[in-house]
């Protein structure tokens, strides 16, 4: 297989506080960036430890709802993902209150960001189901507003070419039509794509819009990938698909995970992120959750 070149501009949280305004404008016209070294140390070594025992319960095929399989070419049906992981590990509330992230999700966003989906997505050594090429959603519409809504990918562990993931660069802006037609192509066409290869504790943005997947792995090894959603809150409260009643429970969950993170060990010295919504979307009092999973489909609009 040949692999593409595209010079592809690569952020560094050891190095920078927030993605620049290149690397933010290389983004919004790909589609997709790139963020290294962004879980380091401590915090990787628990996430690692933490979601394992989340795999294995799934490999084991004795997860509840939240886990989900795929079918493989031959038959095999892997375990392939579990929903809500906030919900399920420590590490992954303080996570979501990384102040590299939130600080750059907010650059692209807007202040009154809301998180909204949280997966752990698996690949199982020599067992890679194919993802076929997709969107992850659709821009609601009716909406122009430009702020992109995406997907925060933190990688747990290493991704090669086996395993990585294949983006379509610039197709987040392609019409509807345009999209269909080229997820229709047989097999895993690789034409215009290029992979993006990680190593663990590294990130990918991408476009809800951003056309992607990976093919069937044979030889692979385990891949991990946390993926939280974010969404400018003028968009979903405007659009939907979730209620306003929804918004308000995450905006609480997000400020009481950015105070668990505060408390974690290994954020010891890091400025955490300063959550400050305004206008229709500010805090008030604060809320302890009740829960920090919210189903999707308890919350959308009728």
């Amino acid at each position: 297989m040949s692999v593409p070149q595209m010079q592809i501009p690569e952020a560094d949280a050891l190095l920078q506080d927030v993605i620049t305004n290149e690397q933010a404008q290389f983004f919004l016209d790909n589609g997709f960036l790139i963020l290294r070294n962004v879980v380091v140390g401590e915090e990787l070594r628990l996430l690692q430890e933490q979601t394992m025992k989340v795999v294995e319960v799934g490999i084991a095929g004795g997860g509840d709802e939240d886990f989900l399989y795929r079918d493989r070419k031959n038959g095999d049906r892997v375990y392939w993902r579990t929903e809500y992981i906030i919900n399920k590990q420590s590490v992954n509330k303080a996570l979501l209150a990384h102040p590299f992230i939130l600080r750059s999700v907010e650059k692209l966003q807007g202040k009154n960001f809301i998180p909204t989906w949280d997966s752990l997505v698996v690949k199982i050594p020599d067992q890679a189901a194919s993802v076929p090429w997709h969107r992850d959603a659709a821009v609601p519409e009716g909406c122009t507003d430009p702020r992109p809504i995406f997907n925060v990918d933190f990688y747990l562990d290493a991704a090669d070419l086996k395993s990585c993931l294949w983006v379509i660069p610039g197709s987040n802006h392609w019409d509807a039509a345009a999209s269909v037609e080229r997820c229709l192509l047989p097999g895993f066409d690789f034409t215009d794509a290029v992979p993006v290869p990680m190593n663990p504790g590294d990130v990918i943005f991408h476009n809800i819009q951003l056309l992607h997947g990976s093919p069937e792995g044979e030889g692979n090894a385990l891949r991990r990938t946390v993926y939280y959603e974010f969404r400018p809150g003028e968009i979903e409260a405007e659009f939907g698909p979730h209620t306003l009643e929804y918004l308000a429970l995450k905006q609480h969950m997000l400020v009481d995970c950015i105070q668990l993170r505060k408390q974690a060990a290994y954020t010891r010295g890091e400025k955490p992120f300063v959550y400050n919504p305004d206008g229709a979307f500010a805090i008030g009092e604060k809320q302890t959750p009740k829960t920090y999973r919210y189903p999707h489909n308890h919350y959308w609009r009728s």
